[in-house]
C-alpha cells in the first residue's frame, strides 16, 4: 500500500479581488485532483461575487474547465470547489462587485 502525494499551495495572500480577476496561476500537472479554497479576509456588507477554475496547457492560454462557486460574502467565510481532470495548470477566475474582497486562496493537490 503506497502513502498518496499531497501539497498545499497559498495561491492569493491579502490580495483585494474586485471587477474582474484572475489568481496567481500553479502547475499541477502531477495531482490527480485539486481543492481550491477561499477565505475572505476583508469583505463589504453588500459584496457579490462568483469564480470559475480555468486550465492551461502552458499557464498562458486559459480556458474555462466548467466549475464555478460563489466567493465568501462575509469575513473569515471560505468557499471553495473541487476539480479533476485537469491540465498543466489551474487558476481561479471571475467578477466581483466594485467594493471587492480581500482573499486568502489556498490550493490542494493530492496524487
Amino acid at each position: 500500500m503506497s502513502l498518496r502525494r499531497s501539497y498545499t499551495a497559498i495561491v492569493e495572500r491579502n490580495v483585494l479581488w474586485q471587477g474582474e480577476f484572475a489568481s496567481e496561476p500553479y502547475e499541477s500537472a502531477w495531482a490527480s485532483e485539486a481543492i481550491f479554497f477561499v477565505r475572505a479576509l476583508e469583505v463589504s456588507r453588500d459584496f457579490a461575487g462568483t469564480a470559475h477554475v480555468q486550465i492551461s496547457a502552458d499557464g498562458i492560454h486559459w480556458v474555462d474547465e466548467g466549475s464555478s462557486f460563489d466567493l465568501p460574502k462575509s469575513r473569515d467565510e471560505v468557499t471553495f470547489c473541487k476539480v479533476r481532470h485537469f491540465g498543466g495548470f489551474l487558476r481561479i477566475h471571475g467578477i466581483a462587485s466594485n467594493d471587492g474582497v480581500k482573499v486568502l486562496v489556498s490550493l490542494a493537490l493530492k496524487e
